[in-house]
């Protein structure tokens, strides 16, 4: 059959190379009994290449049955495969037929793989060498003709050398490899997806359809996509939804799609007492911590001071301000100050002018820490050094775009 016709039925959309070759693999593997194990993250449609296989092999006028194992529980998951006898476990009123007894004959697509217990792998094993398996709580034998085709979004390789998957089941079924690419894999094809998901949507909601700017494609291309095609689905929807200006500008998509976790600060590196950057909820707590720390430095250097002041035997090694005998410097001006002239305070120090010396009077005190007022007074600053271009004040701030302009309307930031 023709790949475009393939796409057509099964609503494939894309021509990238990758998305090509997964495809052209699964039409020659069809017509075998071969397993077949999909490779590709969430969301980028493994399931429709397990039908596609089926309905171009000899089996697809025989059941298909898809089966998620990361959504069985554990102590279930061997009764809902196998089958099981009355009396087996509680609650087990009478017995009952597993999917490989109720699809003998056609396939079944066992989603999230790598999800699936180890006691379960030992017997989907023994089905796939001998057709055999026992129904739980029996004993006796009974044969199956299923072919078996699995997915995943784990590295099962890996999985088995950290023993969460038999060696023996991963080749078994390994037989031909399928590798769905990511979304962010086939960029040309994004603003193709988008604009059928658009379109579908308008006709479902009898609307007229989302338009794109030149400038919001580029940015939905350059995207990551980390749901895939579920994920831009989504998207476009919402969009096609909640906008109320059918053309869509560069700002208005930031609006729809989720903050990117990134940031140009620089990290620390790991030691004694330094948290590293990762531990970080949100970029509200690396502010906090910043001004924290800088206000913990003031302190320090304020009680530096004080001990100067208290024990005279210190400054013996502490550098003059100024060599000349005309000017005391500044440590002997407060040494030589009567003891009446100085008053402490937590967490300030006040110093009193004396006739004899020229400091003046001088008091210092806690600058204001509070929050809001810091992250305004920085969203604007980057705002007038970027000449109000928002994409790389949002840069240089160390947030996303769209938490930027979010931030602009809290704040009531006028447009620079």
């Amino acid at each position: 059959m023709d790949q475009q016709l393939i796409k057509n039925r099964f609503g494939i959309i894309g021509n990238a190379p990758a998305l090509n070759h997964a495809l052209n693999v699964a039409t020659q593997v069809a017509n075998t009994d071969l397993s077949v194990l999909i490779n590709g993250e969430s969301g980028v449609g493994k399931e429709v290449f397990s039908q596609i296989i089926h309905s171009m092999s000899a089996r697809k006028h025989n059941p298909f049955i898809a089966v998620n194992c990361g959504a069985i529980p554990e102590g279930t998951i061997d009764s809902e495969l196998f089958g099981h006898e009355k009396g087996s476990f509680t609650g087990a009123v009478e017995s009952r037929k597993g999917y490989f007894e109720t699809v003998n004959g056609g396939t079944i697509f066992l989603d999230e793989i790598g999800e699936m217990p180890l006691g379960t792998q030992a017997r989907l094993l023994r089905v796939l060498e001998t057709g055999e398996y026992i129904r739980v709580g029996s004993s006796k034998v009974q044969k199956t003709d299923v072919r078996v085709i699995a997915a995943t979004n784990k590295d099962l390789l890996e999985y088995t050398h950290k023993g969460k998957f038999r060696e023996d089941l991963y080749y078994r079924l390994n037989t031909v490899p399928i590798r769905v690419p990511a979304l962010r894999d086939r960029k040309e094809d994004i603003v193709l997806l988008f604009r059928k998901f658009a379109t579908d949507f308008a006709e479902r909601y009898k609307t007229s359809s989302v338009q794109l700017s030149n400038e919001a494609k580029e940015k939905l291309v350059n995207y990551p996509w980390p749901g895939n095609v579920r994920e831009l689905k989504n998207i476009a929807e919402q969009i096609s939804v909640l906008s109320k200006d059918k053309n869509i500008s560069e700002i208005e998509l930031a609006g729809f799609l989720p903050d990117q976790q990134f940031s140009r600060m620089p990290v620390l590196s790991a030691g004694p007492g330094v948290v590293s950057q990762s531990e970080f909820a949100n970029e509200r707590e690396i502010l906090y911590k910043l001004f924290f720390d800088m206000k913990k430095d003031v302190n320090d250097l304020k009680k530096a001071l004080f001990d100067l002041v208290q024990n005279p035997n210190i400054s013996s090694h502490v550098p003059m301000y100024n060599s000349d005998n005309s000017n005391l410097n500044v440590i002997n001006e407060m040494q030589n100050s009567s003891q009446n002239n100085i008053v402490t305070s937590s967490p300030t120090l006040m110093f009193k002018n004396d006739v004899s010396n020229n400091i003046q009077q001088h008091e210092e005190v806690d600058e204001s820490l509070n929050i809001v007022d810091k992250e305004k007074e920085l969203i604007i600053k980057a705002l007038k050094k970027h000449r109000g271009k928002r994409r790389d004040a949002a840069i240089d701030l160390g947030i996303s775009e769209r938490t930027l302009y979010r931030k602009l309307k809290e704040y009531d930031i006028e447009h620079l």
